[in-house]
């Protein structure tokens, strides 16, 4: 009776060890399941299946002539011609490479299409057989094909491509420089085009203008028979100082006539003389300030008239500078794509990263396996 409730009590611990036996199992299992067969598939297809990746690299800036800012000879001698970088017009050439035009320029004949999608590996290839659209093409080239990578402090950008092959890579490289230095072309030429016409029709409406201030200064001199008011103001007026000389001298001699002798035949034609003098005198004078036709009145109209005919003219001028301005700029680039770097042919695949991407594989497995461990362990630990 001992002895078989010595064994009864025996059974306990021979049931803890064989559960322990099936947690280690179980732990085994589930390392073998995240670590041992991921990293084996990776080293699998790193070692084996993966393609050869070669990268052609090429770095440019966009740059704009900068402009003076010395206006003496010395200073323009010390400063020197430069060029200033042009940080914003960088991005819309980046957005080109990127873009579905520049794809569809570099896809004629099937070119991209053929490259990587006759070539490579199952996995890292165009796949063209199971979705060979357009749209599926272009996300596979963002994403596996061209890099553009902008460094802000320097303005320097970093165009990469990456092909099957070395010639491919560094042939999409240079063809991508060259549509880009078409596009600064084309916004160039854009640019030169918008500013000529601007300037151009601002000295059309000031010619228009100034016609027109001119037409209406003429047709008021012909209307009012007045052709400047302040001189001929000023030529009556000299008038009407001669007269009142003539007529103090004529008042000066009928006083001395009178006095010597009042009977004197002179004396009547002095005082006919003076009176003519004096209607003479108020008739230039109210030439000069009198009624509406006066010239006085007529003088302010005339001024504006004037006045605006000036400024019609002084803008015509200011217009046709500006025009000859911009055709002068119209003439020389606004932006410049200059090549620090031309495009490499490589000679060695740097891609993919082989060892990088099976150590990534096992260091992912071992945090899975961990978590998951972790996890179990929690789980029957409360169940016990």
């Amino acid at each position: 009776m001992e002895t078989v409730a010595n064994n009864e009590a025996a059974l306990p611990p021979s049931g803890k060890k064989k559960g322990l036996v099936e947690r280690i199992k179980g732990v085994n299992r589930i390392f073998a399941l995240t670590v041992v067969v991921p990293t084996a598939i990776a080293i699998l297809y790193f070692g084996v299946i993966a393609s050869d990746i070669y990268v052609s690299e090429s770095r440019f800036v966009v740059r704009s002539p900068q402009r003076q800012s010395q206006t003496s000879v010395v200073g323009a001698l010390l400063q020197g011609t430069g060029f200033s970088r042009a940080q914003d017009d960088t991005y819309p050439v980046i957005d080109y490479i990127q873009s579905r035009d520049a794809l569809k320029e570099l896809n004629r004949g099937d070119y991209i299409v053929d490259a990587y999608g006759n070539h490579g590996d199952f996995l890292s290839h165009f796949s063209r057989h199971l979705d060979g659209s357009f749209e599926s093409l272009w996300k596979y080239y963002g994403k596996h094909i061209v890099s553009v990578d902008l460094d802000s402090t320097s303005a320097i950008t970093t165009l990469q491509v990456r092909a099957y092959t070395a010639s491919d890579a560094a042939k999409i490289n240079e063809t991508l420089l060259e549509m880009s230095e078409r596009l600064i072309n084309r916004m160039n030429e854009r640019a030169a085009v918008d500013t000529v016409q601007f300037a151009q029709q601002q000295v059309d409406l000031a010619a228009a203008k100034a016609k027109d201030a001119a037409a209406a200064l003429a047709s008021y001199r012909n209307s009012y028979t007045v052709f400047d008011p302040e001189k001929q103001s000023a030529l009556q007026l000299q008038q009407v100082t001669s007269l009142q000389t003539q007529m103090f001298a004529a008042q000066t001699q009928l006083i001395q006539l009178q006095s010597i002798s009042p009977q004197n035949p002179q004396i009547p034609v002095l005082k006919t003389s003076i009176a003519t003098l004096e209607k003479q005198i108020q008739e230039a004078t109210g030439g000069v300030t009198g009624g509406a036709n006066s010239l006085s009145n007529k003088a302010a109209a005339y001024a504006r008239l004037q006045l605006d005919s000036q400024f019609a003219d002084k803008q015509l001028a200011s217009t046709m500078a500006a025009l000859e301005n911009a055709r002068a700029e119209a003439q020389r680039k606004q932006l410049y794509l200059e090549r620090l770097v031309q495009p490499n042919t490589p000679d060695v695949a740097i891609e993919p990263k082989r060892l990088k991407g099976i150590f990534e594989v096992f260091a992912l497995g071992m945090i899975a396996w961990g978590v998951l461990s972790l996890l179990l362990a929690g789980v029957r630990e409360h169940h016990d």
